[in-house]
């Protein structure tokens, strides 16, 4: 067990139902939906072309105005990950040195920079198409691309920045400038995994003492061309192009695929003597981290282990670290995106790991309304779970049913909200088309 204690001081979701705490909350007990046809493109050369997306977000209302030029080199992904930063540092009520200067904080700074980390999940950001199709243009002979032309006039198109806006650990770059984190930072790349891995590594960043507090999470934006060529080509997509608000079906036995998303989340992990050292309000407790590979996922990509062996081997390890059993475990935050196998796979392992409480224990899920936004959908997963603790209210699952026979007897959750006093929860995450694999626990907090 770990001797620090660590727990939950601020959230930063950043969705398509919402952006903020009490957004996102409402959204998901109001059982909102927000896949709907791509709007940021035109999508009709696709076969899915629905996804969900975010409208009307200004980079200019989350960081310091001086700040604001540094736009300019910020990809979507980027975007995502620096109103995520304010959101959870606002909720968290730090006084970072981007709130004071916004005026939304006065006084010097309630934390040390030198003690504050960060660890951020990225995915694959995709260049902006327009921007990268005029240099292309220009390095081109007779319609054909010339790597002669590209070296001694092509590149010269570009803004000499232009890699900057490109760049996974920028999130993590522009996320600690703005907000004066000088601790142990790192960006995590694993796919759809990312998330959990980062608030893991700034768990036992702080467990072991290293920063006494932590800005972790993800984000990613799926919402263009490449991202949507991408899944389509890995055949993880539905088509329900008809009927978006039905089309994610996580469990349900005529499940099809997922859609694309964007958003993420950051939370605030401190450690407890510093979040009662500045009367932080506290929403739950992180007392559990597992990680694991899956050998046979990386031998056949973007087919899971069909027990979904690394889901369980990540899920005992998270148990095992909080020095609890699968009895004790009072509720699970679902991962499951409507993947037809790898829906199957994790019901798999949470049957190996839970036992014969596999249909008691309650199961969240809250793809259905958000579709897979990738590295910042862990966080998402992460967030509704620590509020499900924190209130003692799960939020019901859309689109899962009928339950397919392979996934029973899991409990999911589809009517309500339903009210649970819940003790401990666990929340898996898994990478589609790699081998990563994570679980965190998160304990409802008792001083």
């Amino acid at each position: 067990m770990n001797s620090r204690r660590v727990v939950i001081t601020g959230l930063g979701p950043v969705t398509p139902l919402g952006i903020g705490v009490g957004a996102l909350w409402t959204a998901l007990l109001e059982k909102r939906h927000a896949v709907r046809r791509v709007q940021a493109f035109d999508p009709s050369r696709f076969r899915s072309q629905i996804g969900a997306e975010i409208d009307g977000l200004s980079i200019g209302d989350f960081v310091p105005k001086g700040y604001r030029k540094a736009a300019k080199i910020m990809a979507r992904d980027i975007v995502l990950a620096v109103v995520a930063a304010h959101q959870a540092v606002s909720d968290a009520k730090l006084r970072t040195r981007c709130l004071i200067e916004r005026g939304e904080a006065t006084g010097e700074p309630n934390l040390d920079s030198t003690r504050f980390g960060a660890n951020i999940g990225a995915g694959l950001i995709c260049a902006d198409l327009p921007e990268l199709a005029e240099v292309l243009h220009g390095a081109s002979v007779d319609g054909q691309f010339s790597f002669a032309k590209w070296g001694s006039e092509g590149m010269n198109n570009l803004t000499p920045l232009w890699l900057l806006k490109f760049l996974p650990n920028m999130l993590a770059c522009h996320v600690t400038i703005v907000h004066d984190a000088e601790g142990p930072s790192n960006t995590i790349t694993c796919a759809e995994a990312s998330s959990h891995l980062a608030i893991g590594e700034a768990f036992r960043t702080i467990t072991r003492g290293a920063a006494d507090v932590c800005i972790c999470g993800g984000a990613e934006s799926q919402d263009n061309p490449m991202a949507l060529l991408r899944q389509e080509i890995g055949g993880r997509l539905s088509i329900r192009n008809d009927a978006p608000a039905l089309a994610c079906r996580p469990f349900a036995a005529d499940r099809d695929g997922t859609t694309i998303s964007e958003g993420g989340g950051l939370v605030i992990l401190e450690s407890l003597e510093h979040a009662q050292r500045r009367g932080a309000r506290i929403y739950a407790e992180l007392v559990g981290f597992g990680a694991a590979h899956d050998a046979y996922v990386a031998a056949q990509p973007g087919v899971p282990h069909p027990e979904g062996r690394g889901t369980a081997v990540a899920l005992r390890k998270a148990l095992r670290d909080a020095g609890i059993g699968p009895e004790q475990v009072g509720l699970v935050a679902s991962f499951a995106s409507g993947l037809r196998e790898h829906d199957r796979a994790e019901a798999r392992a949470l049957q190996s790991v839970l036992g014969a409480r596999a249909g008691q224990v309650p199961i969240m899920n809250i793809r259905a309304g958000l579709g897979n936004c990738g590295a910042g959908g862990g966080a998402i997963d992460f967030i509704a779970a620590v509020l499900a603790v924190h209130h003692g209210t799960i939020p019901p699952a859309l689109n899962s049913r009928p339950l397919d026979p392979a996934c029973e007897p899991l409990n999911v959750v589809t009517e309500g909200p339903v009210d649970a006093a819940v003790e401990y929860a666990v929340s898996p995450a898994y990478a589609h088309a790699g081998a990563q694999n994570a679980a965190l626990v998160i304990k409802r907090f008792r001083a």
